[in-house]
């Protein structure tokens, strides 16, 4: 499985849906569907400024994905998922060899 940090922002669907709901409302219903689809929430934090709401998902990669293209197709949501690399993943990609020709060069 891979980890995400899960950025979302909510358009004014979304905010009416947090308002009536409630933010405990929120978090239930995304941890339940993640669970659903094999995936687990380690944090769920709202936020104001540049994003409405942060999480911490460790989910398969394809799942990720689907979460991702039902969330934004839902058009009350608006959600980045950033793949967030571990010190060992960063150790094993330095690591390796890449032979990169700038443009013009």
């Amino acid at each position: 499985m891979a980890k995400y940090l899960a950025k979302a922002n909510y358009k004014a669907d979304g905010v009416r849906g947090v308002i009536k709901e409630g933010g405990s409302g929120r978090v239930e219903a995304v941890t339940k569907l993640v669970k659903k689809m094999g995936g687990k929430v380690e944090a769920f934090y709202f936020a104001y400024g540049e994003c409405d709401a942060y999480l911490i998902i460790d989910i398969d990669e394809s799942a990720g994905l689907a979460l991702s293209l039902a969330v934004n197709a839902s058009g009350a949501v608006t959600l980045q998922m950033v793949p967030l690399i571990t010190a060992k993943q960063m150790d094993e990609a330095a690591k390796t060899s890449v032979t990169y020709r700038p443009p013009g060069a």
